[in-house]
C-alpha cells in the first residue's frame, strides 16, 4: 500500500508538473503583450516582506519613482553580450559579495576591499583559464533576505531570522553611493591589472603567510610568479552590480522602459536603390536599472508566482537559483517563461545542492537544458547547500565542502559536454572566520575570533583566493590533459585537488 501511494503521489506530481509546464508556456508565449512592471501584482507572492504602514510604503515607492536609475542601458547590453560569451565558452563568469549587505557596509574599506579580493581572484583566474573574466558584485542592493524559517536557534535562544535592511529608499541611496565609489574606482588605476599591487590587500607584494601547509603555500608562490603573464588578457577590470530581486515592490520602482542603445539595436539593410537607409528608430524595453543583473531565488522561483512573472518581462540578464527541489521538466518550463525567445546567455543557471548530491540532480537539469534548446550560462553556487550548525548553533560552511561541490559539478559538466561558466560565492574582503577550513586552517574553535555575519557564513579573503587558485588549477591541468605535445615546464601542474 505505501508503493502504491508513493507511485499514485509521483504520477500526480508528473501530471501535475507536465499540466503546469504546458499552461507556463502556452502562457508565456500568448500573454507576453500583458506583461507590465506591475502585473506580478495579480499573482501569489513568496517571502514578500510585509510593511506596517501602507501609506507610508505608497509615498516611499511614489519617491523612488522618481528618483534617477543607478545604471545604464548600454551597461546592461554590454553585460549581456559579456554573459552570451560565458554561454559560449569563451570567457569565465566569477560572481560574489556579501550574503546580506547592510548599509554600514556602504563605506570606503569593505567596498575597497571586496573590490581587491575580486579583482584578485579575477587575475588568478585569468591566468590559470587563458581566458576572459567576467566579474559581477553581489554589491548595491543585496540588502533583502529571503529565511527558510520566520526564526533561528541561536545558543539555545530563539531568535526572529534575519531578513537584510529593508528601509526602501535607504537601499536607494546607499546603492547610488556604492554604485558611485565603485565608478570612481574603476575609472581610477585601481582596477589596473598590469598593477596589482595598487589593489593586494595584505602588502605591497602577494603575502602567503597565512597559508599554514608548506607545501601548499610553494605551490600558491609558484602561481603568484606566474600572474604577470595574465595581464595580456586586459587591461582595465569592469565589474558590474548584482542583487536578488526579492523585494518587487522596491524593482518595480526602477523598472523604465527606454530606448534599446543603438549598438544594440538590429541594423538595417541596403535600400533596393543602394543607398543607405536612415538609422532605424531602436526598439523601447523594460530595463530594471537598479542593477545589472537579477537573480531568483530557489524559494521564490515558482511557475506561477510573482516573481517569476516580474522577471519575463525585463530586458536585464537574469539568474535562476536551482537546488534539489527543481524537477528538470519544471526548469525547461522556467526556461521558456523566462526567455521565449531562447537568447542565448540571457539566464544563468546558479546550482547549488550541496557536496555528495551533485551527481544525484545535476545531470538531470543538464540533459533537459540540453533538449530544450536553450543555450543557458551554466554557474555553480557550492556555498548555499553547505551551510550547518556546529553544537552552540551558530551556523558555519566546511570549505572541503565547498570545494567537492565545485569538483562534482567540473566533472559532470565534463561527462556531459557541456561547460560550466562561472561560480558563485559569498565572500568578503575581510578577516572573518565565519567558514571553517581553507589554506589558513580555520576550526570550529576559530569561529568566534571574528565571526560578523548577519545571515550566512563567508569565505574570507584567503579563503576567497584558495578557490580561485583551486579554479585556476583545473583549468591549468584540463588545458595541459588536452595538449598534443608535453606542456612547457612552466604550464605543468599537479593533478588539482579541485
Amino acid at each position: 500500500m505505501r508503493t502504491h501511494s508513493f507511485l499514485s503521489a509521483s504520477v500526480g506530481r508528473a501530471l501535475w508538473l507536465l499540466t503546469a509546464s504546458a499552461s507556463a508556456t502556452a502562457a508565456a508565449t500568448a500573454a507576453a503583450a500583458d506583461w507590465s512592471p506591475v502585473s506580478w501584482r495579480r499573482k501569489s507572492v513568496h517571502q514578500d516582506v510585509v510593511y506596517d504602514d501602507p501609506a507610508e510604503l505608497a509615498t516611499v515607492l511614489s519617491k523612488l519613482e522618481h528618483l534617477p536609475p543607478l545604471v545604464a542601458p548600454g551597461e546592461i547590453e554590454n553585460l549581456k553580450k559579456l554573459l552570451q560569451e560565458v554561454a559560449e565558452g569563451k570567457r569565465f563568469l566569477l560572481q560574489g559579495g556579501d550574503c546580506a549587505e547592510l548599509f554600514d557596509y556602504c563605506s570606503q574599506d569593505p567596498i575597497q576591499n571586496k573590490l581587491k579580493v575580486l579583482l584578485q581572484m579575477s587575475l588568478i583566474l585569468v591566468w590559470g583559464g587563458r581566458t576572459s573574466v567576467v566579474r559581477i558584485a553581489r554589491m548595491a542592493g543585496q540588502y533583502a533576505k529571503p529565511r527558510s524559517k520566520p526564526t533561528e536557534m541561536v545558543n539555545g535562544t530563539e531568535y526572529v531570522a534575519f531578513r537584510g535592511d529593508n528601509r526602501l529608499l535607504g537601499a536607494y541611496f546607499h546603492s547610488a553611493a556604492t554604485i558611485n565609489y565603485v565608478r570612481a574606482l574603476l575609472a581610477s588605476d585601481f582596477a589596473d591589472l598590469h598593477h596589482p599591487e595598487s589593489w593586494n590587500l595584505q602588502s605591497e607584494h602577494w603575502n602567503l603567510e597565512h597559508v599554514r601547509n608548506p607545501d601548499v603555500r610553494k605551490e600558491y608562490q609558484a602561481v603568484v610568479s606566474q600572474l604577470p603573464e595574465a595581464n595580456h588578457a586586459t587591461r582595465t577590470a569592469d565589474v558590474f552590480m548584482s542583487h536578488e530581486g526579492l523585494m518587487l515592490e522596491y524593482e518595480t520602482t526602477l523598472t523604465r522602459e527606454v530606448q534599446t542603445p543603438r549598438n544594440a539595436a538590429p541594423s538595417a539593410g541596403a535600400a533596393a536603390d543602394g543607398s543607405a537607409p536612415p538609422p532605424p528608430q531602436p526598439p523601447t524595453k523594460s530595463y530594471n536599472l537598479g542593477t545589472h543583473f537579477l537573480w531568483i531565488g530557489d524559494r521564490t522561483r515558482q511557475l506561477t508566482g510573482a516573481h517569476v512573472e516580474y522577471f519575463r518581462g525585463i530586458a536585464n540578464p537574469i539568474g535562476v537559483k536551482v537546488g534539489p527541489s527543481m524537477q528538470p521538466d519544471e526548469l525547461v518550463a522556467l526556461l521558456n517563461v523566462l526567455n521565449p525567445d531562447k537568447e542565448v546567455g540571457k539566464v544563468t543557471l546558479i546550482t547549488r545542492y550541496g557536496a555528495g548530491k551533485v551527481r544525484e540532480y545535476l545531470p538531470g537539469h543538464i540533459r533537459a537544458v540540453q533538449g530544450s534548446g536553450h543555450k543557458v550560462v551554466w554557474c555553480c553556487d557550492p556555498m548555499h547547500g553547505n551551510t550547518e550548525a556546529v553544537a552552540s548553533g551558530v551556523k558555519t560552511r566546511r570549505f572541503e565542502h565547498i570545494v567537492a561541490e565545485l569538483t562534482e559539478a567540473f566533472e559532470i559538466h565534463g561527462e556531459l559536454g557541456t561547460h560550466l561558466g562561472g561560480v558563485h560565492c559569498e565572500l568578503t574582503g575581510e578577516p572573518v572566520t565565519e567558514t571553517i577550513g581553507g589554506s589558513n586552517n580555520l576550526g570550529e574553535a576559530d569561529l568566534s575570533t571574528n565571526y560578523q555575519t548577519f545571515c550566512d557564513p563567508r569565505l574570507n579573503y584567503t579563503q576567497s583566493l584558495d578557490v580561485a587558485f583551486l579554479i585556476a588549477k583545473y583549468f591549468r591541468s584540463r588545458r595541459a590533459s588536452q595538449s598534443p605535445t608535453p606542456p612547457a615546464q612552466s604550464e605543468a601542474v599537479p593533478a588539482p585537488s579541485l
